[in-house]
This record gives structure tokens, C-alpha cells and sequence, in this order.
């Protein structure tokens, strides 16, 4: 059963871990309105609107699969190619822009400080990470590792479980799924980390649609209402 930060759900359904895995857009930094600030303007070119409805069948997608997703559903009489680069060379101008989330400067230092072993898992290329965490390279550093999207050993991204596996298998020694937490805003993301055999805390935009919500092993509003001791991990000082 989902919990919220609403509700008085009993911690007795959370398992302790050790590792903790995060995905980046939407949930570490504030991009996804950048996103939509882009796809807005391109498809309100052709008199097409870029909703929620929309936006939440691509969020966490890589960007090939997103775009030709936003092609199709949309009927925009361009090429997903030609989405794609208008996209990019938009996106290039604003994502060093991109902030911090709430609480996740405090929480991935409290984690680092503990030695707590975190990771990235994004579906972001290499080009587009460097870019959008211009501003944030010491906090990123924190990190033991970073998947990204184009990694040469990934298969499929998400919704498959391939980006988790593979973040898992990468900690030294590798960590086994049943000891990591994610952290996740999208839905494809949530169904990802599941079907790797994780527990996944859901933070998702509070304009997703609330049926959409409902498949995280918890849902907060905020990164800063997360409690670590939930999961057997350090309280804050």
C-alpha cells in the first residue's frame, strides 16, 4: 500500500537499506519546468498544448523516446528528429539555470557525512548532466557514481529496471536490490525501481494526476519531509 506524508501509515512495511539511489530531473534539480517551458513553446507553434497529460507519459524517459512520444500523441507534423535538436538547442540556453530541489542539499550531505553509499541513476546524456549541474558540481561529487542515460552498458531505460540494476552493481561491493532505496519523481521511474526489487520514495510534482501517485513504497511532497530513521538510516543531528 502507498503511504503519503498525509497519512499515519505504519513504518512496519519499510525494510532498512543501505544504499540510496536517486534520479536527477524533478527530483534532485528543478529541470522538469524547464522541460516544459520548451515543449510548451515548440508545440504551441503548431497550435498544440503541452499538458500534464502529456508531459507525465515522457517524464523520465531518455530523450529519442520522449520526443517521438510527444510526437505522436500530440500528431505535431514535424519529425521526432527535428523535435529533438529544436528541443536541444532550447534546453542548451536554460539548463545551467537549474536549481537545487528543496532538502536536497541538506539531505545528500547528511547522507555523505554518515558514509552512507549514494548514487545517481538519470535518464539524462552525458552532455545534458554536465550541463544542467553547471552550478552544483561539488554537491554531485558527493556521489559514488553516476548512470546516465547513454551509458554503453545500459540496455533499456526507464520504466525497465536496467538503470537501477546497473547503479546497484556499480557501488564496490555492489549492493543488492533489496538493500537500496530510490528516490523518484516520475512514475516511470517508480515503476522501474520496483521492478529492480526496490523500495522507491515517490516525490512527485503535485500537478502529476493523483492515480498516477499511487505505486511508491512512500510519497512525500518534499525531499524535506523525508525521515532517513524510517529506513534504518541516521536521523538528522
Amino acid at each position: 500500500m502507498a503511504a503519503s506524508s498525509s497519512s499515519s501509515s505504519s513504518a512496519a512495511a519499510l525494510r532498512p537499506v543501505t544504499h540510496l539511489i536517486f534520479d536527477m530531473d524533478g527530483l534532485l534539480l528543478d529541470t522538469e519546468h524547464l522541460y516544459s517551458v520548451v515543449f510548451e513553446q515548440i508545440c504551441g507553434r503548431f497550435g498544440k498544448t503541452y499538458n500534464w497529460d502529456v508531459k507525465s507519459l515522457v517524464m523520465g524517459k531518455q530523450a529519442p523516446e520522449a520526443a517521438e512520444t510527444i510526437r505522436e500523441v500530440l500528431g505535431l507534423p514535424i519529425t521526432t528528429e527535428e523535435l529533438l535538436n529544436e528541443s536541444k538547442m532550447m534546453q542548451e540556453k536554460i539548463f545551467h539555470t537549474a536549481e537545487l530541489m528543496p532538502g536536497v542539499n541538506k539531505l545528500i550531505r547528511h547522507l555523505h557525512k554518515h558514509n552512507i553509499p549514494i548514487a545517481v541513476a538519470s535518464s539524462s546524456s552525458e552532455v545534458s548532466f554536465q550541463r544542467k549541474t553547471t552550478r552544483h558540481k561539488d554537491l554531485f561529487s558527493l556521489f559514488h557514481h553516476i548512470v546516465l542515460g547513454d551509458d554503453p552498458e545500459l540496455k533499456r531505460g526507464k520504466p525497465h529496471p536496467d538503470p537501477f540494476l546497473l547503479c546497484a552493481k556499480r557501488f564496490h561491493p555492489p549492493a543488492p536490490p533489496e538493500k537500496c532505496l530510490v528516490f523518484e519523481d516520475s512514475p516511470h521511474g517508480v515503476t522501474g525501481a520496483l521492478a529492480a526489487g526496490m523500495q522507491v520514495v515517490m516525490i512527485p510534482d503535485e500537478k502529476l494526476n493523483p492515480d498516477l501517485k499511487k505505486e511508491g513504497t512512500l510519497v512525500l511532497k518534499s525531499m524535506e519531509d523525508f525521515q532517513p530513521e524510517l529506513f534504518g538510516l541516521p536521523a538528522y543531528d
